[in-house]
C-alpha cells in the first residue's frame, strides 16, 4: 500500500511530464486498482506491454523525484506547516488561559489560518 500511495503522490507532482498513455496506465493501476491483465484487454494491448509501461513510466518519475525532489520537499513543508500550527495552538491556548493579550490570540489564529491556506 505504501508503493501506492508514493506513486499516486509522483504521479500528482510529475504525471504531466509522461504520455498520456503512462499517465492512464498508472491511474488506472494505482488509483482505480486494475490488474494488468484488465488494463491491457480495456486497451487492447498485452499485459506485458502494460507492465513496461508502467515499469518506464515508475522510473521516469523516481528519476525526476530523484533530480528535483518536489514531493520530498511538499512533505517537508507540510511537515512545517503542522508544527507551525500546534505552536500557534499552544500559544493560544495559553494566553487564553491566562487572559493576557486580545492581539496575541488575533495573531496566533492569523498564523494558523495562513498555515492553513500554504498547507492546500
Amino acid at each position: 500500500m505504501a508503493k501506492n500511495l508514493e506513486i499516486s503522490n509522483l504521479l500528482d507532482f510529475y504525471g504531466e511530464m509522461l504520455t498520456q498513455k503512462q499517465r492512464d496506465f498508472l491511474d488506472y493501476y494505482y488509483n482505480e486498482d486494475l490488474s494488468l491483465s484488465e488494463i491491457a484487454e480495456n486497451e487492447g494491448i498485452t499485459r506485458q506491454g502494460v507492465r513496461d509501461a508502467i515499469k518506464r513510466a515508475e522510473a521516469q518519475m523516481f528519476d525526476m523525484e530523484s533530480k528535483l525532489g518536489l514531493c520530498e520537499k511538499f512533505s517537508e513543508l507540510r511537515k512545517g506547516l503542522d508544527e507551525i500550527k500546534e505552536c500557534a495552538e499552544i500559544i493560544y491556548q495559553y494566553n487564553l488561559n491566562h487572559s493576557l493579550s486580545r492581539e496575541i490570540n488575533d495573531n496566533t489564529a492569523r498564523i494558523k489560518s495562513l498555515a492553513d491556506f500554504l498547507g492546500e
